[in-house]
């Protein structure tokens, strides 16, 4: 149980203390600052706590947004604060700051507004919330009361709840054909107690069923493969809108959130590979180039923003015509479709699994993620260079964390250190070169499971070294963690498809998930403000370079069938390892309660 703390005048038949006790709060009155402050002492330090004045007229959502959000250490409108426990001793500051005497009685009229100023200046990480249309303000006066209670009346803040449960920032298909029904079934959850966390399993189950569903092979099995796809989309909409609706973020929805999507999407396309094998056509290769291509797509994106969002003087020509095209409304649905986000990708994945095979949908997905790759990425490279930006230290760190260089490649940077220049195009040069040397020499080798391939792979080592010698603070360098992931997931696709042996690219599928998953859990962590997976987890899984070092010498080493087996264990040991160590971290006190906000993925 929460505590709202009244402090002020009372005031007769409002409906306050109700909406309160509403939210969750266990209401005490106080008589003034000094009371106030008591009873403050008196609550346990791992509860929140709320001051509310009195004389607070103004829309229950606007309470609930700033008194229930668990985002924000403190959070305010007018006449309302609270304080979770991390920001109690700062709430306590504030009431020790208020002065006592003559003069001071400005300071103590409205409480809440002076607190509120006070915990602003101690950068407790106060969150003022943005209200909109809704109403939430202090009446001092019987007609101000009465004129704010007209205002309340005037706007239904249901519907404004509705509205803003949905993402600000979303697709076509998702804003147009999803988002108009899910929002009410959001709803209907929050009616019924349904957690997000619970949405967003349903999701998961739906997508593997349909997977599942696929992999029958059976043109039936194709169709409720599609219609499960698209109900498991509605319901990835929901737990993000019941989230928002209800205000249930949670340390394990962020887990949860931020990995199921592609754990859902992977899965079907394993499930439309062992469909049509059921069928008599291999499309293996296919499927871990669609992931291959997907993951990589997502890097691009993850590094590009890490790279610049706190960036200073990141301005450019190519950013200012972008806003420009933003103000003419069809060019921005037009922009967000070509990307094929999300919503776009998993429909066309539904229909044409419904009524094509399972290799026109690769075909379709390796196309359109392709071009899609092309325009984005083309762009930030323009707007990259166009820019005269100035990255920061966390941004060169985070770029070094993307990148997943392992021991090997640390003691190569270590004594190429010193050379070089920060802020040139030696760091993406040397990660492409890494790359294109190793893969150049496996796509094009007649046998490149030979020990010359080892050695190609050393060298590819030293180019990786080279790359990270130096802080990625460069205009491009944000391109090195995508280059590492190209060469390492291209060349398992490559070895395992030139083994010709059942069995192995599905091996291979399963490794390259394991890897993309710790590369997912790593940008979530980053995102969240919490850094990177421990060193040592990074150091186990021996980074991008010593896994591909391990699997040339595998492939070198053992025969074809044993090369496989050899495959299927290494996936099966660091998904073990790196879901072990990212579920103790999702679950611990530390990780953060957040939900992806941004742009779809």
């Amino acid at each position: 149980m929460s505590t709202a703390i009244l402090t002020g005048p009372p005031v007769a038949g409002s409906p306050l203390e109700a909406d309160l006790r509403t939210l969750g709060f266990d209401v005490r009155t106080a008589n003034d600052a000094a009371s106030a402050a008591e009873l403050l002492a008196a609550v346990p330090a791992q509860e929140r706590v709320a001051v509310v004045d009195p004389r607070f007229v103004g829309h229950l959502h606007a309470l609930r947004l700033a008194l229930t959000d668990p985002r924000y250490p403190a959070a305010a409108v007018p006449g309302a604060l609270t304080a979770q426990p991390a920001a109690r001793a700062a709430l306590a500051r504030a009431f020790g700051r208020i002065p006592v005497g003559a003069g001071t009685a400005h300071l103590t009229d409205v409480l809440t507004d002076t607190l509120t100023e006070s915990l602003d200046r101690d950068e407790t990480g106060l969150h003022r919330v943005e209200l909109g249309s809704l109403v939430a303000t202090v009446a001092l006066t019987p007609a101000q009361r009465e004129d704010a209670r007209e205002a309340v009346a005037a706007v239904d803040d249901e519907a404004v709840r509705l509205r803003t449960a949905v993402k600000s920032r979303d697709g076509f298909f998702t804003t147009y054909c999803i988002s108009p029904y899910s929002r009410y079934l959001a709803r209907w959850c929050a009616r019924r107690g349904l957690t997000p966390n619970q949405v967003t399993t349903a999701s998961l189950l739906t997508a593997l069923i349909a997977a599942g569903c696929a992999a029958t092979g059976t043109r039936g099995g194709f169709i409720a493969a599609g219609f499960l796809l698209l109900f498991s989309f509605v319901l990835d909409c929901t737990d993000g809108q019941l989230a928002r609706y209800s205000l249930q973020y949670s340390t394990m929805g962020a887990w949860l959130d931020a990995t199921f999507d592609r754990a859902k999407e992977y899965a079907y396309y394993a499930g439309l590979a062992l469909g049509a094998a059921r069928g008599g056509d291999d499309v293996w290769a296919l499927a871990l180039g669609a992931m291959v291509l997907m993951t990589c797509r997502h890097v691009v994106d993850f590094s590009f923003n890490e790279a610049n969002h706190d960036a200073t003087a990141n301005t450019s020509p190519t950013a200012a015509l972008s806003g420009k095209l933003d103000s003419v409304g069809w060019t921005v649905w037009v922009r967000r479709m070509i990307v094929l986000p999300i919503g776009e990708r998993w429909a066309m994945i539904a229909v044409l699994t419904a009524f094509t095979t399972p290799r026109i949908v690769f075909y379709a997905l390796l196309i359109g993620c392709a071009l899609a790759a092309c325009y984005t990425t083309a762009g930030r490279v323009l707007r990259s260079l166009t820019r005269r930006a100035r990255r920061t230290d966390r941004a060169a760190q985070a770029l070094a964390d993307l990148a997943d260089s392992g021991p090997l490649a640390e003691l190569i940077a270590g004594r190429a250190r010193g050379r070089g220049r920060t802020g040139s195009f030696l760091a993406p040069v040397m990660a492409f070169l890494s790359a294109a040397v190793l893969l150049v020499w496996v796509i094009f080798q007649d046998d490149p499971t030979s020990w010359l391939t080892v050695g190609v792979a050393v060298c590819s080592a030293l180019l990786a070294g080279a790359a990270v010698a130096r802080p990625l603070k460069g205009a491009l360098d944000w391109l090195v963690p995508p280059f590492f992931r190209a060469g390492e997931y291209v060349t398992i696709l490559v070895l395992a498809a030139r083994t010709d042996v059942p069995g192995a690219l599905p091996a291979a599928y399963g490794l390259v998930a394991a890897v993309a998953y710790h590369h997912y859990d790593t940008v979530y962590r980053i995102r969240g403000g919490t850094g990177a997976p421990p060193r040592w987890l990074v150091r186990a899984t021996g980074g991008h370079e010593g896994r591909i070092l391990v699997i040339t010498v595998l492939a070198a080493a053992l025969s074809p069938s044993g090369f496989t087996i050899a495959l299927t264990a290494l996936a099966v040991a660091l998904a073990l390892l790196v879901l072990i160590e990212s579920i103790r971290f999702w679950v611990s006190s530390q990780a953060p309660a957040v939900h992806d906000e941004g742009e779809p993925a």
